[in-house]
């Protein structure tokens, strides 16, 4: 059994060296990649002052956490949650050094999450599936057709559920046309075989105009001319050439 964690946190700040806290943790459930309903999800005190740009990113604001736990009153929990996982996380850096950070305040258990869960950055995924190309979470989600619609401000659960929805078409399926039949499963870029069906299902049915008997002589007669003067090299000779030539438009 593959169990996976989606994760994201909201924060009061960028910069955890400047002791900026989480407020906010979202997490979803895959097993074998597949959502079970189940989740986490807590606000938290941060005991500080949210930073005017974090709340205009989230919406969070001090009043509203007032009354919320600790991170000490949810660690356990979450610990529960995530332990044995391994955690997909866009941006993974920034939420592994909060996540990190409210760890070593609390004292128990692991210092670093790392020791409980693997991790997957689905934003250094994207790069190098995606290079020179934006890979924000909104940029994949209209890439992979994910409907974001209900994100007008962050929020750690909502965007986990989104991250999930982004994660499987990502990984889920063929990157490219497999023009010799031997095509890699099981690589990311199911988004781009879900874009190649679209297109295929919009696509109206092929128009095949058969050449005229005029005009098939004609080209036989063409093919000839350039065979003879490459001193026979044409690559398509015209005794090769079938009586069903046709133009597909």
């Amino acid at each position: 059994m593959s169990r996976q964690v989606i994760l994201d946190t909201e924060t009061t700040g960028l910069e955890v060296s400047q002791g900026h806290r989480i407020i906010e943790i979202g997490c979803v459930e895959l097993v074998d990649r597949k959502l079970t309903g189940r989740h986490f999800h807590r606000y938290i005190n941060p005991r500080r002052e949210v930073d005017p740009g974090a709340l205009e990113v989230h919406g969070i604001s001090n009043e509203f956490l007032t009354d919320k736990p600790v991170f000490a009153q949810v660690a356990e929990e979450f610990l529960d949650f995530v332990s044995g996982a391994e955690l997909i996380i866009h941006n993974a850096a920034f939420d592994i050094g909060f996540i990190d950070y409210e760890l070593g305040l609390f004292g128990q258990g692991p210092r670093r999450i790392t020791e409980r869960c693997g991790v997957v950055d689905t934003l250094a995924m994207a790069r190098a599936r995606h290079p020179g190309q934006k890979n924000r979470l909104d940029d994949l989600c209209r890439r992979y057709g994910v409907d974001n619609s209900q994100r007008e401000l962050h929020g750690a659960l909502l965007d986990a559920e989104i991250l999930a929805d982004v994660y499987l078409l990502m990984t889920g399926g063929q990157t490219a046309l497999a023009l010799d039949g031997q095509g890699e499963a099981g690589h990311a870029g199911g988004g781009a075989e879900i874009e190649i069906r679209a297109l295929l299902a919009d696509r109206p049915a092929l128009m095949v105009v058969r050449a005229s008997p005029e005009e098939w002589t004609r080209h036989r007669e063409r093919l000839a001319q350039i065979a003879k003067a490459s001193g026979g090299k044409c690559v398509w000779p015209a005794g090769d050439c079938g009586a069903e030539g046709a133009v597909i438009l």
